[in-house]
C-alpha cells in the first residue's frame, strides 16, 4: 500500500514521502496561481478551485488568499462562501454543505500527530476527516479539529475551538467550543 493509499484509507503514513511530497508542490504551485488572482472575478476563482478541488458546488467562492495541503480532498457544496485567510489541512477528507458561510482565518484541520513521542519522531502521522453540513455559519478565527462532524444550520461563534461534534441546530462558542443559549 502507497503512503497515499495509507493516507486517504486514514492510516498512518509518512508526510514525506516522495510521491506526498510531489503533490504538495502541485498545490503549492496551483495555490500561487489561485491567489495571485485576488484582484479577478468570483467566476475565474471557480475555474481555478475546479482544477484542484475534488468538488465545486454551483455559486461557491473561496475569497484568495486561501491555504491548503493538496486540495483534491475538499469538496465544497452549491453556494459555499469561505472568506479570506482560510486554512484547510486536508490530508482527509473535508467536505462542507451547501450554503455554508465561513469567516476570515478560519481553520480546518484533518491532520494529526502521534501523542507517542517515539512514534511521532517516526514522522508518521494521520488524519481523520471533516464534515460540515449544510447552512451552517463558521465565524472568523474558529479553529476546527480532526474527526469533528458539524451538522446542518449549526452556528460557530468567531474564534472558538471546535474539538467534538456539533449537532444540527446548536450554536457553540469558546475554547473549547460549548453550547449556548440564546
Amino acid at each position: 500500500m502507497s503512503e497515499r493509499e495509507k493516507m486517504q484509507a486514514g492510516l498512518p503514513y509518512h508526510a514525506g514521502d516522495p510521491e506526498l511530497v510531489a503533490q504538495q508542490h502541485a498545490t503549492s504551485a496551483w495555490l500561487a496561481r489561485y491567489n495571485a488572482a485576488l484582484g479577478q472575478p468570483a467566476a475565474v476563482w471557480r475555474l481555478l478551485l475546479g482544477e484542484r478541488l475534488a468538488g465545486v458546488g454551483e455559486g461557491s467562492i473561496v475569497r484568495p488568499p486561501f491555504h491548503c495541503d493538496y486540495g483534491w480532498n475538499i469538496r465544497l457544496g452549491r453556494g459555499v462562501f469561505v472568506n479570506f485567510n482560510c486554512v484547510i489541512l486536508d490530508v482527509a477528507p473535508v467536505s462542507i454543505g451547501d450554503d455554508t458561510r465561513i469567516g476570515p482565518a478560519v481553520q480546518i484541520y484533518t491532520a494529526e500527530h502521534p501523542l507517542d513521542p517515539a512514534v511521532r519522531r517516526s514522522g508518521l502521522e494521520s488524519g481523520r476527516p471533516v464534515t460540515i453540513g449544510n447552512n451552517v455559519w463558521i465565524g472568523g478565527g474558529a479553529i476546527i479539529l480532526p474527526g469533528v462532524t458539524i451538522g446542518d444550520d449549526a452556528v460557530i461563534g468567531a474564534g472558538s475551538v471546535v474539538t467534538h461534534d456539533v449537532a444540527a441546530g446548536s450554536r457553540v462558542a469558546g475554547n473549547p467550543a460549548r453550547s449556548h443559549a440564546d
